[in-house]
């Protein structure tokens, strides 16, 4: 869904010729141009929160490799 609104936004009076002659080369719009690398941008931004989030749970809980534990750390170190 596409929604049309009208927000200020600079860009640069060179930018906006460039990317027009890109767009019309590659048969779009610039508008569409700029929305397509937004939501790319965004989407990379939330694959990687949640990579972050996904990470630091693992981290947080730990793993578990099996086995059991048969020693005890103060049989490991006597002193």
């Amino acid at each position: 869904m596409f929604l049309t609104f009208y927000e200020i936004i600079s860009i640069e009076r060179d930018l906006i010729k460039k990317g027009k002659l890109i767009a019309a080369q590659k048969g779009t719009s610039l508008s569409k141009m700029l929305s397509e690398h937004l939501k790319q941008t965004i989407d990379k931004e939330e694959q990687y929160e949640a990579a972050k989030r996904s990470a630091l749970h693992a981290l947080k809980n730990g793993f578990h490799l099996g086995g059991k534990t048969t020693w005890r750390r103060e049989d490991l170190y006597e002193r």
